[in-house]
């Protein structure tokens, strides 16, 4: 039988989960805003589907009071319940999933939406979805990084068109502005092509409690190789530390933080004869 889906939110304690499927391998970690009581905004979703595959989805509320942490949730338990069904191919589930969602955040009428990011994992091939600036990376084990999704800001266009380097872009005072949410009748889904995976890829779907406070190669150098948990315990400290406190030359923003790594199955090396290495 088929795990469960699983939601994931911080309500003051931190949380960090991992464990293995067929598929591979899946780190997540949830971590409340430091100055702020009740439960994250943020959310994140490890869906099991069909063949052992999974679909990933981080989501960051906004709206003020509890709408950010209703409509969080409310996205990725629509996308669950429509992504579970199997009536439709996987990429058609998700885009469904994303309409439910934005119909249901727009029917409580009181202003709440969140971005949402989602990543399908299906025969070593992953595939990303995404409104607003949560963001999706592929990394390889020597630390390229082979796809980086674009975040649906002023900001995040001036990056992808060369206007603004990655890492100022981190301190620009627009930052936080975004032009795409679900809770929007003019939500719009970026999709990306099919990313085949290579063996040891690892992929990063986050909220911008990491991408305000990290740059680039301090997030690659901690993702691209070892244990997942490792990684997200070093992520969590890092964070927590300029989040606490402003340096010169240093992104320092408080706010909540989830992230999902994912990392294909483990191989062993094939045996030659007598039972030796190959």
């Amino acid at each position: 039988m088929r795990p469960d889906p699983r939601i994931y939110r911080d309500n003051g304690e931190g949380l960090i989960d991992s464990f293995e499927g067929e598929e591979g391998r899946i780190g997540v970690l949830c971590q409340r805003h430091p100055q702020v009581s009740g439960e994250s905004e943020d959310a994140a979703a490890v869906i099991p589907i069909e063949n052992g595959g999974w679909v990933l989805a981080v989501a960051d509320g906004v709206g003020g009071a509890r709408g950010g942490e209703i409509a969080s949730h409310l996205a990725l338990e629509q996308m669950a319940r429509v992504v579970g069904s199997e009536e439709l191919p996987l990429r058609e589930r998700v885009m469904q999933g994303f309409e439910e969602a934005n119909t249901a955040i727009l029917d409580l009428g009181v202003g709440a939406a969140t971005t949402l990011a989602v990543v399908t994992v299906e025969g070593g091939i992953v595939r990303s979805y995404h409104a607003g600036d949560s963001e999706m990376w592929l990394v390889g084990s020597r630390g390229r990084v082979k796809y980086r999704t674009v975040s649906h800001s002023p900001v995040g266009y001036a990056v992808a068109s060369g206007v603004l380097d990655g890492d100022s872009a981190i301190f620009h005072e627009e930052r936080h502005v975004i032009s795409n949410h679900v809770g929007n009748r003019e939500m719009r889904i970026d999709v990306s092509p099919p990313l085949p995976l290579a063996s040891q890829d690892t992929v990063l779907l986050g909220t911008d409690g990491l991408f305000d406070n990290l740059k680039e190669a301090e997030i690659v150098e901690r993702i691209r190789k070892g244990p997942l948990r490792l990684a997200m315990n070093e992520l969590s400290v890092l964070c927590t530390a300029r989040m606490a406190a402003a340096h010169e030359g240093q992104p320092s923003k408080e706010d909540d933080l989830t992230l999902i790594l994912y990392r294909g199955p483990r191989r062993t090396r094939a045996r030659g004869p007598g039972g030796t290495s190959g």
